[in-house]
């Protein structure tokens, strides 16, 4: 048994190694044929050598591959198929009526038809007796001209902008007015339609009409709106964030802002107001009687404090400044820093952070995060406004006393050379332009031209009222703090109709003629 084991062990690796041998030799055929195939080069590049003996194999190669490609074409003929329903005639023609085949019938099939003979075309196709649109009024517009825009003939639209000028100056009439434009049918085919009205809200409390009457004529016609203005009051506690506290019981944004921009000149924010001081402010404000709001400026500003003083600050004068309730003017106790974040680096010696040597610093770093506005720190005038080497975008001012300002890496820039700019005037934005590190503001002040430390600059500017003046701003104070805070932001009740009877005939017909309308 051992025997005939190692016997067919043997045939087996006998076997195995014919196999190999095959495989090998077959290995070696292929190699050598696509040697040959390669050296055959049966597909030249036709564009080299043209009409030599190569180039005709190339050529005989590319018409032969091509003949066989035509031979396997394949062929795309629609197969035939039972449809899924059976249809008649009368189901067919109605397929056929939602085809695009009408179009090219004609409109013949199905239950559309196409005229016929017996269609006589109509003398004077018939038009809408009115048309009413609503237009725009644009920046630099002209009332006349955007009525001609809307089809109004040219004679109707002067005289409806000869007669709201007798009621206001064209030029009030503010940019994105809503003015509705109703005309009427036309007198003959080709000629402009007329115009029946117009209607739009000229000021806060009024509105202003032109219409045509029974008589043919265009008149105006004024309707007053009954305006409340009241002040809004508003008080709270200050919280977490003054910001939240106000606008939580209805204070307007810009209020808010002019409320701490007030308080910020008279004394610092940080000692100014704390949480659970209360704030208190009082802003112009109007109501109109068919329900619009206007919030105008802040007239007032206070803050009551456990244990200290009370600030009331109330503007006043032509300059529009605030005067405390002693009569004294609002008080800077220096300039307004630039941009609201930390001081990252201040003037002096020190080492440059990309340079890596030691030099002057010349000037104070604000840590800011991109994009935060940068502020004019008082009023001036724009010296030079762009790319200054290492300041990157750059902006430099000057002021009154030889004093000059400089601010540098900025991201955008809001200024041009030239203009004069007041205290708190957004000049630019941080960045991180020129020689820095990362986004912040590089400020440096000047001195008949030569470098100061910003900080060590503060001067106070002061105004005091007197005589009758002072008793007039005092009357004038009492008289404001009366007011009820959230008064003004109840509903209005109207005490007078919104429109008068007008005073001219022209005047009295025409409106009469509206309300017929339904107007």
């Amino acid at each position: 048994m051992a025997a005939i084991r190692d016997r067919a062990a043997a045939e087996s690796t006998k076997a195995s190694v014919r196999v190999e041998r095959a495989l090998q030799s077959s290995r070696a055929w292929f190699a050598s044929q696509a040697a040959r195939i390669e050296r055959a080069d049966l597909a030249p590049d036709l564009a080299q050598n043209i009409g030599s003996l190569r180039w005709f194999r190339g050529a005989a190669t590319f018409l032969s591959l091509s003949a066989v490609a035509l031979a396997f074409w394949p062929d795309f003929a629609p197969l035939e198929a039972a449809p899924a329903v059976r249809l008649d005639d009368q189901a067919r023609d109605e397929f056929r009526s939602q085809t695009i085949q009408p179009l090219a019938l004609g409109g013949d099939t199905g239950t559309r038809m196409a005229a016929t003979a017996l269609v006589r075309p109509l003398a004077d196709a018939p038009e809408r007796p009115q048309l009413e649109a609503t237009a725009t009024f644009g920046r630099g517009d002209d009332l006349a001209r955007m009525l001609a825009r809307q089809g109004v003939g040219k004679a109707d639209a002067v005289r409806a902008a000869e007669l709201v000028a007798q009621a206001i100056s064209l030029d009030e009439i503010e940019p994105g007015t809503q003015i509705d434009v109703t005309l009427g049918r036309r007198t003959a085919p080709k000629a402009p339609r007329p115009l029946d009205e117009i209607r739009f809200r000229a000021r806060f409390d009024l509105a202003l009409a032109v219409a045509r009457g029974d008589d043919g004529n265009l008149a105006l016609i004024r309707e007053p709106i009954e305006v409340d203005e009241t002040p809004l009051r508003v008080r709270g506690t200050v919280g977490g964030s003054l910001y939240r506290s106000a606008r939580a019981v209805g204070a307007p944004a810009s209020a808010i802002q002019s409320y701490l921009k007030a308080l910020g000149d008279y004394e610092d924010l940080d000692q100014a107001l704390q949480p659970g001081d209360t704030f208190d402010m009082i802003v112009s404000y109007r109501r109109a009687a068919t329900g619009e709001r206007q919030a105008g400026r802040l007239l007032y500003a206070g803050v009551e404090r456990d244990g200290k003083d009370k600030i009331q600050l109330m503007r006043w004068g032509k300059d529009d400044q605030f005067f405390e309730a002693s009569g004294v003017g609002e008080q800077r106790s220096g300039l307004l820093a630039p941009v609201p974040g930390p001081i990252g680096s201040r003037y002096g010696m020190r080492r440059h952070p990309i340079l890596r040597y030691k030099r002057m610093h010349a000037g104070v770093d604000y840590r800011a995060r991109y994009g935060t506005p940068i502020v004019a720190p008082t009023d001036g005038r724009v010296t030079s406004a762009g790319r200054m080497g290492g300041c990157g975008n750059a902006v430099k001012l000057s002021h009154e006393g030889g004093l000059g300002t400089k601010f540098c890496h900025m991201s955008r820039i809001a200024v041009s050379g030239g203009q004069y700019v007041k205290r708190g005037q957004i000049i630019g934005y941080v960045g991180s332009t020129g020689l820095s590190t990362g986004p912040h503001l590089h400020y440096e002040m000047y001195r008949g031209g030569r470098h100061i430390d910003p900080l060590s600059v503060r001067y106070v500017t002061r105004a005091q009222l007197s005589g009758a003046e002072l008793q007039r701003f005092r009357s004038t104070l009492e008289a404001l703090k009366t007011v009820d805070a959230g008064v003004a932001l109840e509903e209005m009740h109207p005490t007078k109709p919104i429109a008068e009877e007008p005073l001219r005939e022209i005047d009295r017909i025409a409106l009469v003629a509206h309300h017929r309308r339904g107007g």
